[in-house]
């Protein structure tokens, strides 16, 4: 097996796996702190990359299409709290997810709307379109190695916010218990909207990272919302840094799946057997990842709210 290739796509699964902490990290802040299934996360991923998509094309800048897009969500985010989700937080979890779901189909009909059925495409910034020999003939795209480096700089801040502000310890302790901090004078209905505002923006800047790899189109938040429950059930309910450690893990998961079990399933069975196998069983990785997780520590890798 070839070394470089196999750097090459374990540098893939550590980017995939920033992305999809920067989506976990916000939905398992709301989840956290609110109480509050939300699966209208991928549609504010979907409107970070719309976002950055329309203010690249109009101004040619790739800083300014980042700071739309968070722009955006985290004002999309808290009118959405402040109009609709609001009213969900006392509902049981099945009320949640149909009306989020509702809100789904509703962001992508918008979507259509504004922009239409196609697919829209960003360029890579030209500073940022070259490689990188992160090893003698190993060139590594260099905005692949700038996503990596925006995630790891983000899990840090998001860290210190968290660990070490005043925000990020009425955070804490809205996790913990709501009722007490609302009983000591915190504004909690400010707080929930701060935090969904947040958590919107975070999703907004893996959308709009993500917007030069993959095309923009409406339904584009649905796929990685199933990879982001998956890190969020694998790395513990409520828990950042569980949320951090577990997107490593599946983005490296399905990426090395994805590149080598094909190969390897050829190695011992016959190739037309292999090439229709190997793929479905790749996709299937991370769901056996998540399972062997929870048979062994069920409530993920790190205790539900522990930050």
């Amino acid at each position: 097996m070839d070394p470089i290739l196999v750097l090459t796509q374990a540098l893939n699964g550590l980017q995939l796996g920033v992305m999809l902490f920067l989506m976990a990290a916000g939905l398992t802040l709301v989840f956290g702190i609110m109480g509050l299934v939300n699966l209208a996360h991928g549609s504010l991923y979907m409107a970070g990359a719309y976002a950055m998509a329309t203010a690249f094309a109009w101004t040619g800048s790739f800083l300014a299409g980042i700071g739309a897009a968070l722009a955006a969500a985290a004002l999309v985010g808290a009118v959405l709290e402040v109009a609709a989700l609001r009213r969900l937080y006392d509902r049981d979890h099945l009320d949640q997810v149909l009306a989020t779901f509702g809100l789904i189909l509703f962001f992508n009909e918008l979507a259509r709307l504004i922009w239409g059925p196609a697919a829209l495409f960003v360029t890579v910034p030209a500073a940022l379109s070259g490689t990188v020999e992160i090893l003698p003939g190993a060139p590594y795209p260099a905005y692949r190695l700038a996503v990596i480096g925006i995630g790891i700089a983000v899990a840090a801040g998001l860290y210190l916010l968290i660990a070490r502000t005043r925000l990020g310890m009425l955070i804490r302790a809205g996790a913990s218990n709501r009722i007490m901090v609302a009983a000591l004078g915190v504004d909690i209905r400010l707080l929930y909207t701060l935090v969904f505002a947040l958590g919107a923006a975070l999703a907004a800047l893996a959308g709009a990272v993500a917007a030069p790899i993959l095309s923009v189109e409406p339904g584009m938040g649905e796929p990685v919302l199933i990879l982001t429950l998956v890190v969020i059930v694998v790395g513990g309910i409520g828990s950042i840094r569980g949320a951090f450690v577990a997107a490593l893990l599946i983005g490296f998961v399905d990426t090395m799946g994805r590149a080598f079990l094909p190969a390897l399933l050829r190695e011992v069975a016959a190739p037309a057997t292999a090439n229709a196998v190997g793929p479905a069983l790749a996709s299937m990785l991370i769901y056996l990842t998540m399972a062997i997780v929870l048979a062994v520590r069920p409530q993920g890798l790190f205790a539900a709210r522990t930050g």
